[in-house]
């Protein structure tokens, strides 16, 4: 399994080879990264998968320098359950994401 930046399609892909896993839709705006929805392909719910896109998203915003702000309710809840991505969403707007689990 592989997480791909597909950009013509503003979202990052978790790939089983070719076949596409799952989903997580984004914006770019001023150095900050919206993620707006993630989405995994119904028979591969319960594994662990969305996290594992998730994860490969943030790393991704890490390394680019990027903040993230979490619309996406699945990964705004991945980010309270790993608070070691915290980080990566801008103090001014963790209260409103409620990313610290307040």
């Amino acid at each position: 399994m592989k997480v791909i930046d597909n950009t013509e399609r503003s979202r990052y892909e978790l790939l089983d080879g070719d076949e596409l896993i799952g989903f997580s839709e984004y914006h770019f705006h001023r150095g900050e990264m919206a993620l707006l929805h993630t989405e995994i392909g119904e028979r591969y719910g319960g594994r662990g998968l969305g996290g594992e896109l998730v994860r490969g998203a943030l790393d991704d915003a890490r390394t680019r320098g990027l903040k993230v702000l979490p619309y996406c309710p699945f990964v705004r809840g991945w980010i309270t359950r790993h608070p070691e991505y915290l980080d990566l969403v801008p103090d001014t707007h963790q209260s409103m994401f409620d990313a610290g689990g307040a």
